[in-house]
């Protein structure tokens, strides 16, 4: 019987990871969690062989979280579920040590067979994010502008852009993440420098409207 470990700050969406992955035969839930803290707890106390996590959790990314686990426990498995668009969050999850990513809006089967593959010791991914790495690797890749601008950010600096973009003040994302607001500012004008804009208006314009077509 192999254990799966759920974290997911939505209630609903665990419930319904839980009972995709309790129908199976040899699968169980051995636990659930809603942040990064108490994911981090629970998952070394139930040692499970795979980790399902959302990108986004309360307070936090879930890519923070997968480079905890990968530090804390390098056999575990991890596959992140998440509603963000897999073109910008599939790479970098899979670079912070992740095992596979899919997305909320995929069927139940699609799901299950991505628990499946990365509990057999392979990688998942989508044939879209497959098809753009091999294009990268070749160098024609064939992104849209707006993406391929967006998908330049370090880790940190798309999470300030994230939470610019859902209103947040300076203040505020440096509570949120821990951070001196004066390096928040120092996000701030970096994330202006490489996405081509001029004003903290238009960098607040920007990231609202990539927020919009992220939902």
């Amino acid at each position: 019987m192999k254990k799966v470990f759920i974290v997911d700050d939505h209630p609903m969406v665990r419930e319904r990871l839980a009972e995709l992955v309790n129908r199976e035969n040899d699968l169980t839930v051995c636990g659930e969690a809603e942040d990064r803290a108490q994911a981090l707890s629970l998952i070394l106390e139930t040692m499970p062989d795979l980790a399902l996590l959302d990108f986004t959790l309360k307070s936090s990314q879930g890519i923070d979280l997968v480079k905890d686990l990968r530090a804390a426990m390098p056999e575990l498995r991890i596959l992140v579920v998440s509603m963000h668009d897999e073109m910008i969050y599939a790479e970098r999850c899979l670079r912070a040590g992740a095992h596979g990513y899919i997305t909320k809006q995929e069927a139940s089967r699609h799901v299950m067979r991505a628990i499946r593959q990365v509990l057999a010791g392979e990688l998942y991914m989508s044939g879209k994010v497959s098809k753009r790495m091999l294009e990268r690797s070749l160098g024609v890749s064939r992104e849209r502008t707006a993406d391929s601008a967006v998908s330049h950010l370090a880790d940190r600096e798309l999470q300030v852009f994230e939470l610019i973009g859902q209103g947040w003040s300076t203040r505020q994302i440096a509570e949120s993440l821990s951070i001196d607001p004066k390096t928040i500012d120092t996000y701030r004008a970096r994330i202006k420098e490489k996405l081509g804009l001029k004003s903290s208006a238009e960098l607040l314009q920007h990231a609202i409207a990539w927020m919009h077509e992220a939902d």
